[in-house]
């Protein structure tokens, strides 16, 4: 996205926040005020529990992958708690973003046009995780063949799949940040009612 040299940039890898035009409603509805707000309904505590668990998970496959590099686990062991949670994972927060993308992003929109570049943003933030999600498709496929293979193959692979969680984490955690910054607001403005069915 172009950017002036006053603004600064909205891209994933370099943001450190939204700009003040973005922020009309996380300024008048900060974090602290969520838990108890009377429109903080189903849906956003729902929503917010949905990002607490990617946060964790990813967090968590980092930690067993940091784990088998360093040899404190055995290799079956390992296998058999990560390769289905890294499957979940990935495919939990494609389906997450695409029903945001196709169905939340363009209502929330609509309901609050000041905010539209925002959207705009995280849509490309989520082509951004998208190709993130491939690369650990890809490291995860190579850490499965390795723990399938000789046993001096595994500590590269576990090391090249820390590696790709642990970017994927800084960037995960900044979009969701981001993202409920924009979004749990306006619900808490207009109320989860006003997104329809």
């Amino acid at each position: 996205m172009p950017h002036t040299d006053d603004a600064p940039p909205l891209d994933l890898d370099h943001r450190t926040g939204w700009p003040t035009d973005l922020r009309v409603l996380i300024d008048k509805y900060p974090r602290d005020v969520w838990p108890t707000h009377p429109n903080l309904g189903d849906l956003s505590k729902f929503w917010l529990s949905r990002h607490d668990m990617f946060r964790e998970l990813n967090t968590a496959l980092l930690s067993a992958s940091d784990q088998l590099k360093a040899g404190a686990v055995p290799a079956d062991q390992f296998q058999a708690w990560f390769i289905p949670r890294i499957n979940v994972f990935l495919s939990q927060l494609n389906e997450h973003h695409t029903i945001e993308d196709h169905h939340y992003f363009p209502v929330l929109t609509a309901l609050e046009t000041r905010l539209s570049r925002g959207f705009d943003v995280l849509e490309e933030d989520h082509e951004t995780i998208h190709t993130g999600l491939l690369t650990l498709q890809e490291a995860g496929s190579g850490l499965a063949r390795a723990l399938a293979g000789p046993p001096d193959r595994i500590g590269f692979a576990a090391e090249t799949m820390s590696d790709r969680l642990s970017g994927f984490l800084k960037s995960l955690h900044r979009h969701l940040d981001d993202e409920e910054d924009l979004i749990i607001p306006v619900l808490l403005d207009r109320g989860e009612g006003a997104l329809g069915g």
